[in-house]
C-alpha cells in the first residue's frame, strides 16, 4: 500500500527482473539467517557443566577471589583503586612540578575565603568550611582519577546541605542567643552537616560497589546546568540579608527564594549603612582582586573598629588545629537520608561531568566507579572530621587548569595554604566582615550564571534539550534544588520516551543503479514493485510503543478500515496502490523489544498469514530475535523468512512475487 508510494514503480512484477539494477544481475542466492549461521557460524554455545554440590562451587569460587588477591592479583587490585601508583612513576617532574606547585597555591589561596564563604551557606561556622577545604583536597588526590580535578566547598551542595541544617536546627525564633546558646546551636548544626556527608558518603560508596557509575548518563547536561544556574539564584537570594546587614531567619521549602525576597523587601528599612557600604566596596574589587580584598576588609574592619561601633559581624575567632575525629550521631540518620540522595547524585553527577570535559580536553580517560569511590570515601572520611558534603567545583577546577596545573599533585600544595592557615594564619581573619564572604559566595556563581548565555546556541540545536533546560531552571528556582533536580530528572527521561512514542515508520525503496534503500520520501528516483512493501520501524519496541508499532502497520498493510479509525502517519501520500502481497519490515534499529513488544510481532505475523501477506524480517539483531523466539514467533514463521540484510529479503521477495505472477498467468491460460 503506502510502501508502495511516493516513487517510480515498476509496471509488471516480471519486468524486475529485467532491471538494470544489482538485484536483478543474482550474484548469489538471498542470505537467511539459518544460511548465513550455517556458513559463517553462530553465537558461541557456553559448555554445559554437569551439575555439582553447591558447597565445592562456593569453596572453589572463593578459591578463585583469594588468588586474584593475592601476588599479581593485589598488585593489580592496588594500580586501580590507588591511581597516584599508575601516574606518579609517569609523573614528569621538570615540566610538571612547577605548574602544580603554582596552580595548588593559587587554588589554596582561593579556599580560604571560598571555604569560610561556604560555610556560612551552610549554617556552620566559618572554620569548618576551612576543614572541607582541607580533608577532602587530600583524599581525593589519592583516590581520583581527574589529574585537573579541584575539591573541596561547593556553592550548590552548601546550599542543599544548609537546607537541611536549618529544617533540622531551625533558628529560635526569640533570638539573641547567649554564648553559650550559641555554641550549643552552631554544634548541633555541624553534627547535622556532618551526618550528611556521612549518608552521602555511604550512599556513593553503596552506588560503587554496586558498579552504578552508569547513572551519571541519567543526569544529562542541560539538567546539570540548568540545576547549578538555578541554584546560583538560590544563593544570591540567600545572600542579602548578610550584604545589607540584616539578621533574618533563613527560608527553606518550596518557593522560598520569594519568600526571602519578601522578608527582605520588608526589613529593608532596617538595613546596615556600614555593612552596605563594605558590600558595594567589596564587590566592585572582588572581581580582580578576590584575596586582595579579604586583606583590605579585614584590615579596614580592625583599624576602624566597625565591628564594636557600628555593630558590622565579623567572622571571629577560628580555632587554630582540627578537631578530634568524631562519629557522626547515628540517630541523625534516617532523618537526612532524604537530603543525602540527591546530594550524593548531584556530586557524582557535576564531578563526573567536570572530569569528563578536561579528561577529553587534554586526552586522558576517567573511570565513573574510581569516582564514585573518590567522592564516596572524601565524604565519609571527612564528615568525621566535623566536615560538610563536598564535591568538585566549577570556578576552582578552571582556575587550577587556568594556572598550568597538571596532574593531582596540586591538590597537595593547595592543602599547604589551607593548612597554614588553619595552624598559624587564623587570627588574621578575625576582623573579617561577614559580608565580605556573602559577597565571594555571590562572585562565585558568576560562572553559573554565565550558563545561561548557551541557551540560544541550544534552542537552534535541540528544542527538546531546550525545554529540559528551562523545566529544570523553572522547577529549582520556584520550589528548591532538590525538588528541582528530581523534576528534571523526571521530565528529561519523559523526553526520551517521548521521542520513542513519535518514531515514523519510513517506507523504503531501492536506489537505481545501487543497493541501497533510502525512504520514499527523500527522493523520486526510487525503484519499487507493486505488491511489495519494505518497512524500516527505527525504535525499541516495548510496551510504550507498541500501540504505534500496531498502528502503523495496520495503516500500511490495509488492516481494517483505513482512514475511518486510523489517521494516516506522517510524511506519506493519499494514492491508493494495489494490496501488498509480500511486506519486508526492517528491524535494524529496533535495539531491543520487551515480551510486550515480541507478542505485537506475534500477532502481526499471523494477521498477515491470515491475510496471505508473505512477512519476512530483516536485519534483526541476535538479542531481539531471540525474545520474538520466546514468544512465539518461529509458530508462525519459518527461518527462511529471516534476512540478514533488507537486499537479501527484497530478492527473495521478487523471486516470489515473479512465480507467483507467473503461475497466475498460467492457470489463467488453463481456464481460457
Amino acid at each position: 500500500m503506502s510502501g508502495l508510494l511516493g516513487g517510480r514503480t515498476c509496471s509488471a512484477p516480471e519486468e524486475a527482473s529485467n532491471l538494470k539494477y544489482p538485484l536483478g544481475t543474482r550474484l548469489r542466492e538471498p542470505l537467511t539467517e539459518a544460511r548465513f549461521q550455517q556458513l559463517f557460524g553462530g553465537p558461541e554455545q557456553e559448555l554445559e557443566l554437569p551439575a555439582e554440590p553447591r558447597l565445592p562451587r562456593l569453596c572453589r569460587l572463593w578459591r578463585g577471589q583469594a588468588s586474584t588477591c593475592s601476588g599479581s592479583g593485589a598488585w593489580r587490585l592496588l594500580l586501580a583503586r590507588l591511581p597516584p601508583l599508575r601516574w606518579l612513576p609517569l609523573y614528569r617532574w621538570r615540566a610538571w612540578l612547577l605548574g602544580d606547585a603554582v596552580a595548588g597555591v593559587t587554588v589554596g589561596v582561593v579556599h580560604v575565603p571560598q571555604g569560610m564563604a561556604f560555610a556560612l551557606l551552610t549554617s556552620v561556622p566559618p572554620v569548618f568550611g576551612l576543614y572541607t577545604s582541607f580533608f577532602p583536597v587530600l583524599i581525593y588526590s589519592l583516590l581520583g582519577t581527574g589529574r585537573h580535578l579541584s575539591t573541596g566547598t561547593f556553592a550548590v551542595l552548601s546550599l542543599m546541605t544548609g537546607s537541611a541544617v536549618e529544617r533540622l536546627v531551625p533558628e529560635p525564633v526569640a533570638g539573641n542567643l547567649s554564648g553559650i546558646e550559641r555554641e550549643q546551636l552552631d554544634a548541633q548544626r555541624v553534627g547535622v552537616a556532618a551526618a550528611v556527608a556521612f549518608g552521602s558518603g555511604v550512599l556513593m560508596l553503596g552506588m560503587f560497589a554496586l558498579q552504578l557509575g552508569v547513572l551519571s548518563t541519567f543526569l544529562s547536561e542541560p539538567v546539570v546546568k540548568a540545576l547549578t544556574s538555578g541554584a546560583a539564584l538560590h544563593v544570591l537570594v540567600s545572600q542579602l540579608p548578610s550584604l545589607l546587614g540584616l539578621s533574618l531567619p533563613r527560608q527553606i521549602g518550596c518557593f522560598s527564594l520569594f519568600k526571602t525576597l519578601a522578608a527582605v523587601l520588608t526589613a529593608l528599612p532596617r538595613s546596615s549603612p556600614a555593612e552596605l557600604t563594605i558590600s558595594a566596596l567589596s564587590l566592585a574589587l572582588l572581581v580582580p582582586v578576590k584575596e586582595l580584598n579579604v586583606l583590605l576588609a579585614s584590615v579596614l574592619c580592625f583599624t576602624s573598629s566597625l565591628d564594636t561601633r557600628y555593630n558590622v559581624q565579623v567572622v571571629g575567632l577560628l580555632p587554630g588545629g582540627f578537631p578530634q575525629p568524631l562519629l557522626p550521631n547515628m540517630a541523625e540518620l534516617p532523618r537526612i537520608l532524604a537530603d543525602s540522595l540527591p546530594i550524593a547524585l548531584v556530586t557524582f553527577a557535576v564531578s563526573t561531568s567536570l572530569a569528563s570535559i578536561y579528561a577529553d580536553k587534554y586526552s586522558y580517560t576517567i573511570d565513573p566507579n574510581q569516582e564514585l569511590l573518590a567522592h564516596g570515601v572524601s565524604n565519609l572520611v571527612s564528615s568525621l572530621f566535623s566536615c560538610f558534603p563536598n564535591s568538585a567545583t566549577l570556578a576552582t577546577t578552571s582556575l587550577l587548569v587556568d594556572a598550568g596545573g597538571n596532574t593531582q599533585l596540586a591538590g597537595l600544595f593547595s592543602s599547604i595554604v589551607v593548612l597554614s592557615v588553619l595552624l598559624w594564619l587564623g587570627p588574621f581573619f578575625y576582623y573579617l566582615p561577614k559580608a565580605v564572604l556573602a559577597c565571594i559566595n555571590i562572585s562565585s556563581m558568576r560562572q553559573m550564571f554565565f550558563q545561561m548565555q548557551e541557551l540560544p546556541q541550544l534552542w537552534q540545536m535541540s528544542r527538546m534539550d531546550f525545554a529540559v533546560w528551562m523545566v529544570t531552571w523553572v522547577a529549582v528556582v520556584t520550589l528548591n534544588v532538590d525538588l528541582g533536580l528530581a523534576v528534571g530528572v523526571v521530565f528529561s527521561m519523559m523526553t526520551v520516551v517521548c521521542r520513542t512514542q513519535r518514531v515514523q515508520c519510513l517506507a523504503l525503496g531501492l536506489a537505481e543503479g545501487t543497493e541501497l534503500y533510502r525512504p520514499l520520501r527523500e527522493s523520486h528516483k526510487l525503484l519499487q514493485v507493486p505488491g511489495l512493501c519494505i518497512l524500516s520501524y527505527p525504535t525499541p519496541l516495548y510496551f510504550g510503543t507498541r500501540g504505534q508499532f500496531r498502528h502503523i502497520l495496520e495503516w500500511h498493510l490495509g488492516f481494517g478500515e483505513r482512514g475511518k479509525d486510523s489517521p494516516k502517519p506522517d510524511g506519506l501520500s493519499d494514492t491508493v496502490a494495489e494490496p501488498v502481497k509480500v511486506v519486508i519490515l526492517d528491524l535494524s534499529g529496533v535495539t531491543f523489544a520487551d515480551a510486550a513488544g515480541a507478542k505485537e510481532v506475534a500477532q502481526l505475523a499471523s494477521r498477515c498469514q491470515d491475510a496471505g501477506i508473505h512477512l519476512l524480517l530483516a536485519q534483526c539483531n541476535a538479542s531481539v530475535l531471540e525474545t520474538l523466539t520466546r514468544a512465539g514467533l518461529l509458530d508462525r514463521v519459518t527461518p527462511e523468512q529471516l534476512f540478514v540484510s533488507v537486499q537479501d529479503a527484497a530478492a527473495h521477495a521478487l523471486e516470489r512475487l515473479v512465480r507467483g505472477s507467473s503461475i497466475r498467468r498460467g492457470s489463467q491460460g488453463l481456464l481460457g
